[in-house]
């Protein structure tokens, strides 16, 4: 993707699109050359594009609000505007510009994070007015923060350093700064939260060592060593939904996935493997007091439970772990356009297979186009929609389509930004908010409007 000058965020990398899982794993963004894109994940592991905006803008950064219409996306051509829309009636609610270039956006249900390279800028979701602003921040010229999806622990991580890996947590519902972590003696490189907003997972960009701390108590809970061989960079970290597994990207071809107890306490130690990596463990295990305390770490670090090998190594790529039809599954998707789906042995870990290969856009739509090497038999193409914008269905939404939202009064848009933020229902459900999901309704003993009178 053609990145603003400096820019480079966790979804992209020059030259690609920019692609984000939502905060519960359901559904994908990606951000093109013609607009943004939103796919559903589909319970026979593939994917459906559910909407694109067709806009001809070059789009940058895009988040969607779980499964609901509220969408915030950031273009090329405008990197110091953010814009936030409701996709399915075509309207945009509300812009706001910054003194920057916008370096990374995140969304929960409760608030909205701007993130500059020396600044948060923390909105209410609700009516889209800027809560809090934290200044002077130690440079973050790769908009590195990560906001929790859990409303009851609404924390927001960012690095408090630009010399060592310190992480700042502060509480964006009360406004407060919550703690510091010293988490790794490099600078960091990737941040991510567990679902509940009691874990945090950090990376530094030495990139061989994993940590997961439990918040706001800084206990460090989980270490683990994604390789010996060489330093790479972490691209993407990502908690499974329910936070037992824990996924990391680099600039490997290698994805790898850490399993983690479902309890907040340290995992109990694992059988001693034969070999000299046994031995040594079983010698940590019976004189870690004798040890440096540095020796001793590197031997009792946990190692990945699960690997992916990704078909080409260079695109930056984000993970997401999730059940799709309850089947574990690792999702990964790349800069290059691609989503790939494996199988996650919860049992026995080890190598994912490769279930599908999908490749997500045209090559119309990548900024910078690549010539496939192969497909494989998995390889499946998605059906591309145009969609207009949704036709309104009564006559407020009508007379909004088109209007300057700096025309709207603050009812109208809390009153858009509310029903842009209410959830979807899963696709093919029931939905109990519309009658015309149901029967009509008649009194006991009453006979049918349309039936024929009794002679």
């Amino acid at each position: 993707m053609s990145l603003g000058a400096g820019q480079n965020t966790e979804g992209t990398n020059a030259g690609g699109i920019f692609v984000q899982f939502n905060q519960d794993c359901t559904s994908l963004v990606a951000g093109s050359s013609s607009g943004y894109h939103l796919f559903a994940l589909t319970p026979d592991d593939g994917v459906e594009e559910i909407y694109a905006s067709r806009s001809g803008q070059d789009t940058c950064l895009v988040d969607r609000l779980f499964s609901s219409s509220l969408v915030a996306i950031v273009t090329v051509s405008a990197p110091r505007k953010l814009i936030v829309c409701h996709y399915k009636k075509g309207t945009e609610i509300c812009n706001y510009s910054y003194s920057n270039t916008i370096l990374a956006v995140k969304l929960n249900r409760s608030r909205l994070i701007v993130c500059l390279e020396e600044s948060l800028h923390i909105h209410n979701i609700r009516d889209m007015k800027i809560l809090h602003t934290i200044r002077d921040t130690p440079p973050n010229p790769r908009g590195l923060c990560a906001l929790s999806p859990c409303v009851d622990h609404c924390y927001v991580a960012y690095p408090g350093s630009s010399a060592v890996g310190e992480v700042q947590i502060f509480d964006a519902v009360h406004l407060n700064a919550k703690c510091v972590m010293s988490a790794h003696e490099s600078p960091l490189a990737a941040l991510a939260w567990s679902m509940c907003g009691r874990r945090l997972a950090t990376a530094s960009e030495r990139g061989t060592v994993i940590r997961v701390f439990a918040v706001p108590e800084r206990t460090r809970l989980y270490e683990f060593r994604r390789g010996v061989k060489r330093c790479v960079s972490i691209a993407c970290l990502a908690f499974s939904a329910c936070g037992a597994y824990l996924a990391a990207t680099s600039n490997t071809e290698t994805v790898h996935v850490f399993r983690l107890q479902e309890d907040e306490a340290p995992p109990e130690p694992e059988p001693a493997e034969a070999g000299w990596v046994g031995w040594l463990q079983q010698a940590v295990a019976a004189g870690a007091g004798y040890l440096p305390a540095p020796v001793a770490d590197v031997l009792a670090q946990g190692r990945a439970f699960a690997a992916a090998r990704l078909p080409v190594a260079g695109h930056r790529a984000v993970a997401a772990v999730t059940n799709v039809a309850r089947a574990p599954r690792l999702l990964v998707a790349t800069s290059a356009g691609e989503l790939l789906v494996f199988a996650l042995d919860a049992a026995d870990g080890g190598e994912c297979t490769l279930l599908r290969h999908h490749h997500l856009l045209p090559p119309a739509d990548h900024r910078q186009q690549q010539q496939p090497q192969g497909e494989s038999p998995h390889t499946s193409h998605i059906s591309h929609i145009s969609h207009a914008p949704a036709a309104a269905n009564n006559s407020y939404a009508g007379a909004l389509r088109g209007r300057d939202p700096s025309q709207m009064t603050e009812s109208e848009r809390a009153c858009e930004l509310g029903a842009a933020a209410e959830g979807s229902p899963p696709r093919g459900s029931f939905d109990v908010r519309d009658p015309r999901h149901f029967p009509p309704m008649r009194p006991a003993g009453s006979a049918p409007a349309d039936a024929a009178p009794a002679h």
